[in-house]
């Protein structure tokens, strides 16, 4: 009963303030953006649009997948601030109070915000969803949603979001300063990682090494990147395997709460 009891008061926190809307408006937005932006481009609506198919039947995929290739950092943002934000306001001394043993708390934020991620997930794709399929076939250009493959690759983009909401809890466990955490997190995501990847395009070595980043990792995990595209006729060999992939972004997640809750997850918060 206790731990269904900290699980519905991880619920309570995060549905009693703007955050948690407030960053899927946003996440809407920016999926919208980005979708109708490509989804225009291959279906050959804007000038010197992809008429030809420059993508071919993976044209849908591309634009679906941006869901969580633009999308992934709200659920990043949101789990880190779940921890952070109770921090900074010192919220976790009652709830430490209520619930003495930390683990439980944070096992039941781990919970809530893997649900979260998946509920921003379903919303980040019925936005890139809407939005390219609309734009496909206007340009009479197939919208692929009668492919059982795209459909999978949905429910693993789902999973995807879940999992980089984790990431965030063990971001914030493991710096529960909130500024610090959110300009490491905006630094790495926006920053380190798109530029270690764009390098890796044209150095051999790293072009590995850049596989197993958190952010390719999803990427693989979906099945679908507009980063992997630029990388050429074979994008699928600048990803690993989903199931790999998977691995790798739970493998992330698993590690970077650990070590929080090693650390600093144990330290006095008042």
């Amino acid at each position: 009963m206790r731990f269904t009891g900290a699980l519905r008061s991880e619920f309570t926190k995060l549905l009693t303030t703007r955050m948690w809307w407030v960053l899927a408006l946003i996440l809407v937005v920016y999926v919208a953006f980005t979708a109708a932006a490509l989804g225009a481009t291959f279906g050959g609506i804007l000038p010197g649009g992809d008429e030809a198919g420059l993508v071919g039947d993976g044209a849908p995929a591309l634009v679906y997948s941006v869901a969580v290739t633009v999308g992934y950092v709200f659920p990043v943002i949101l789990g880190t601030l779940s921890i952070t934000g109770e921090v900074r306001h010192q919220t976790l001394t009652p709830t430490f109070l209520t619930t003495p043993r930390r683990g439980i708390v944070l096992a039941a934020k781990l919970v809530v915000l893997f649900v979260f991620g998946v509920f921003y997930g379903v919303v980040a794709l019925a936005t890139s969803v809407a939005v390219g399929a609309g734009l496909f076939t206007l340009g009479e250009v197939s919208t692929g949603l009668d492919d059982g493959e795209i459909w999978l690759m949905f429910a693993r983009a789902v999973l995807a979001m879940g999992i980089w909401a984790v990431i965030g809890v063990g971001l914030g466990t493991l710096i529960p300063n909130q500024i610090a955490a959110i300009v490491v997190l905006l630094a790495f995501t926006q920053f380190v990682e798109p530029i270690l990847r764009t390098a890796g395009m044209f150095v051999e070595g790293l072009s590995e090494v850049a596989k197993f980043l958190p952010g390719a990792a999803g990427d693989a995990l979906v099945g679908a990147s507009v980063f992997a595209a630029m990388s050429g006729p074979d994008a699928s060999g600048a990803l690993l395997e989903w199931w790999q992939g998977g691995l790798v972004l739970l493998g992330i997640a698993v590690v970077v709460a650990l070590i929080g809750s090693l650390t600093t997850w144990r330290k006095d918060v008042t």
